[in-house]
């Protein structure tokens, strides 16, 4: 598994991590998201939603994995958009 995908895991673990479209805007929105992962195949609609919002708040989003990949990585099922709100695991992520 790619490094980053399985410290997106352990970031879910410690709790470092909001799972799903709607809490990922709702986080966003109130400026404690530092990072957005959205899977590549999500809808255009979710795309559209996410994307738009992160540029208006001036979040970075990373479209480098599917669906699947990311959900396998946190250990849950069908997820298209997952937010980093700890410092500490974006440092991680961004080396």
């Amino acid at each position: 598994m790619d490094k980053i995908l399985s410290n997106l895991g352990l970031c879910n673990r410690a709790r470092g991590l909001v799972v799903g479209t709607d809490m990922v805007l709702d986080y966003v929105r109130a400026g404690k998201c530092k990072l957005v992962f959205l899977a590549n195949d999500a809808s255009l609609n979710t795309k559209k939603k996410v994307l738009d919002k992160c540029k208006f708040y001036e979040i970075e989003v990373n479209e480098s994995y599917s669906s699947l990949e990311i959900s396998q990585a946190i250990g849950k099922e069908n997820k298209m958009a997952v937010g980093i709100t700890n410092e500490s695991f974006l440092k991680i992520l961004k080396k």
